[in-house]
């Protein structure tokens, strides 16, 4: 009797990464229970990764390589052309994927049966995060979601995000329409979840990690560890890039019902509701800080409007 397994396009923005993608690649395509087609979109590399990547589409006829198209110089922009460019309508599922993580086998098939029993539009994980030197640590973003949270922070690393195809049609609807604006978001998953969450869409946060979460001096995003990597958030919000990604992020997804970010106290008033702002108790405490900061940066929230109308 034959199965008819669900359908998954893979999105993997890629650059640089000729030491790890070999070994995420495999990873997806050894996914179990269901078909995987991996659609990979290379930011002008140094190191062989694009000649890496046309070699297993060569050899994969469920792999993609798509055509050159410019430099991104940013993974969200990589994932929004992927996004933008990727025929998704014989999909049923659509994933994100980085270059340097290992999935675990039932990655994607634990995604959409997830999906499937609790009637989910999206899903996420937790993850192992791992170091060259060996160490190991959970990851843990499963905490429950609040009121606002989503217009805070992501749903978890956006490589464990997978979509079913009336989000993602959606979503690439209002990407495409908002275009230009949106090439100023930083970080796609946190945009998505919070476009998600402002439209309606259920969302499951897994606590049953889904893969191992490289981390190097290369990442982009990482699993946010240490001093250093609070030093480095602390710099972002006082030199205005942390408000400003809420105010871009919320006007592009239609805003969030009761939440208002107008006005010069908008982040001071905002300290007051951490409680309804970030998943996890110790991002709460930290989130009164960043709106401390926040409310003395030198940016103007004023009269807030979409940024396409601008």
């Amino acid at each position: 009797m034959s199965v008819n397994h669900p359908k998954v396009a893979v999105l993997l923005a890629a650059y640089n990464g000729m030491d790890w993608i070999a070994e995420q690649l495999d990873s997806i395509l050894k996914q179990t229970n269901l078909c995987v087609s991996v659609f990979i979109s290379v930011d002008p590399s140094t190191d062989g990764t694009d000649s890496l990547c046309s070699g297993y589409a060569e050899r994969n006829a469920n792999v993609t390589l798509l055509p050159a198209a410019g430099q991104f110089g940013g993974a969200s922009r990589n994932f929004f052309r992927l996004i933008k460019d990727v025929d998704l309508s014989a999909f049923d599922y659509v994933a994100f994927s980085d270059q340097d993580d290992i999935w675990y086998s039932d990655k994607l098939h634990r995604a959409t049966s997830v999906m499937v029993s609790g009637n989910y539009d999206a899903y996420s994980s937790n993850v192992i995060a791992f170091w060259p030197n060996g160490r190991r640590m959970l990851v843990d973003k499963a905490q429950p979601q609040v009121r606002w949270d989503h217009a805070f922070e992501a749903a978890g690393p956006g490589c464990t995000y997978v979509m079913n195809r009336r989000l993602a049609d959606a979503f690439k609807a209002s990407l495409i329409a908002n275009w230009a604006a949106c090439q100023r978001i930083a970080l796609h998953d946190w945009y998505c979840y919070a476009y998600a969450r402002n439209h309606d869409f259920r969302w499951f946060i897994d606590p049953v990690p889904s893969m191992d979460y490289r981390q190097h001096a290369d990442n982009q995003v990482g699993a946010n560890t240490g001093i250093a990597a609070f030093t480095t958030r602390l710099k972002k919000i006082l030199g205005g890039w942390w408000p400003e990604q809420v105010v871009l992020i919320n006007d592009l997804t239609g805003g969030t019902s009761g939440l208002t970010l107008k006005g010069k106290t908008a982040f001071l008033r905002l300290a007051f509701q951490a409680r309804h702002c970030r998943r996890r108790p110790r991002d709460k405490r930290l989130f009164i800080i960043a709106c401390m900061a926040a409310s003395l940066c030198k940016v103007s929230f004023n009269d807030a409007q979409s940024p396409g109308r601008r």
